[in-house]
């Protein structure tokens, strides 16, 4: 059985068993049981919606700290676009990247800059025609998880490419490498990450045997110190080695309009937005489309839970930055290298499924139909299932019992008691008849 690893985690002495959570979660995850939510690991997708919704700070995603730095000989930081953002009067990258050197870290590559490439790549495997279109990007690990798990049909349109900050750690550990006579092992590629999906990616990769980034430290983590560390940087050494499209690459929308070569394209963000788009992709709604690119955070990696700034203001600042940068600084020589390629093939993951074999799929389903007949159909989440259906399906599944709902329960209460008073009654009309009779 496939082993699930995340980074979104459950601290149950916060939780107060509110269902806020259940009710969010894209892909019905979450369950609330014994007073306490309850995350299942083999439905999760990372996507960091139940850590943005919870009033009660009862969900987190586990990241490294900062002091993984001190675990390798030699370190690169792997920046993604979204981190200009988060910061006031840039004109360009170079502060930013002065102060993570600053900071400890011996290099830096910037993943706008394996972003451009990405984009360059995506542009000739679109006119080979040798996917079929839509093309869907691949550059959220958390969008390409929900594919997974509920729309198998949509594999088959997955752009097989591996995401920009993999490409990044990729590259910089060959560079290290070149430049220091180290070998692999004594080089630490550290990612900094808008969100869960990008730590959890490092340890279960998506169309990769294994990832190339060794840690994953959250932005909110490194900001502090970076944010003290650019006060001191006057005059930055010049180290951006990506243009507009590499930092379009922060908002929803930048991927799919540095493509150039189509404007037929779609981008949409948001975890319930991409939910619906992903449904009429699969019901084959859309037309004339070439490429899809859906980012599950708000916004898009401004966006992630991982951040710091308001994601607009963020989108703002980057906006200036690109105003300022030239278009593009990175292209690919010659045809698309195999390390930007999957060498694994996206496979369906049927965690969704009520069985192993299709008479067992049936039998349940008609089971669940029949339950699901008998419930109440308000989908209030008092149970601890985010709907009625999802209350069948785990009764089903022997994961929850039909007297778990509160509203039956209380219809129950409510007949028993009607019953007790119409026998009350009628007793007491029976003495009166009989005292009459007397």
């Amino acid at each position: 059985m496939e082993r699930f690893v995340h980074s979104v985690t459950l601290q149950k002495e916060l939780c107060t068993g509110c269902i806020n959570c259940i009710k969010r979660c894209p892909t019905e995850a979450i369950r609330v049981r014994e007073g306490k939510a309850h995350i299942l690991a083999e439905r999760c997708i990372d996507c960091g919606e139940c850590i943005r919704i919870c009033p009660h700070h009862a969900k987190r995603a586990v990241s490294d700290a900062l002091e993984v730095l001190k675990e390798f000989e030699y370190t690169v930081a792997l920046p993604p676009p979204s981190l200009y953002g988060q910061y006031n009067h840039l004109d360009d990258q170079d502060r930013v990247l002065d102060a993570l050197r600053r900071i400890g870290f011996d290099a830096v590559f910037e993943v706008a800059k394996a972003a451009e490439l990405i984009s360059d790549a995506t542009r000739r495997i679109l006119a080979t025609g040798s996917i079929q279109k839509p093309v869907i990007s691949s550059a959220c690990p958390a969008v390409t998880r929900l594919i997974r798990v509920r729309f198998p049909e949509l594999i088959e349109h997955v752009l097989p490419l591996v995401p920009p900050v993999e490409l990044a750690a990729r590259m910089a550990r060959r560079e290290a490498m070149q430049r220091t006579g180290l070998p692999a092992e004594k080089i630490g590629c550290i990612a900094l990450v808008p969100c869960p999906a990008k730590v959890t990616a490092r340890h279960t990769p998506i169309g990769s045997s294994h990832s190339e980034i060794d840690r994953s430290v959250a932005i909110k983590d490194v900001y502090p110190a970076l944010l003290a560390a650019m006060g001191h940087v006057e005059r930055p050494e010049h180290l951006a080695a990506a243009g507009s499209i590499g930092l379009a690459w922060a908002e929803s929308g930048g991927e799919a309009a540095g493509l150039v070569s189509t404007e037929n394209y779609l981008a949409a963000d948001g975890v319930e937005n991409i939910m619906r788009v992903l449904e009429d992709l699969e019901d084959e709604k859309y037309g004339g489309i070439d490429f899809v690119e859906l980012r599950a955070c708000a916004g898009g990696c401004v966006g992630g839970v991982l951040q710091v700034e308001n994601p607009y203001i963020a989108k703002t600042k980057i906006k200036r930055m690109r105003r300022m940068a030239p278009y593009a600084q990175n292209r690919l020589e010659g045809g698309v290298p195999t390390e930007m390629l999957w060498d694994t093939d996206l496979t369906y993951a049927p965690v969704l499924e009520l069985g192993a074999t299709r008479s067992e799929r049936f039998e349940r389903y008609n089971q669940m139909q029949k339950i699901l007949k008998g419930l109440p159909g308000l989908d209030c989440g008092s149970c601890g299932a985010p709907t009625c259906e999802a209350m069948a399906e785990d009764v089903v599944r022997g994961k929850a019992q039909i007297t778990d709902c509160t509203v039956l329960m209380r219809h129950r209460l409510e007949a028993m008691l009607r019953a007790k008073e119409e026998q009350e009654a009628a007793r007491a009309a029976g003495g009166r008849e009989e005292a009459v009779v007397k």
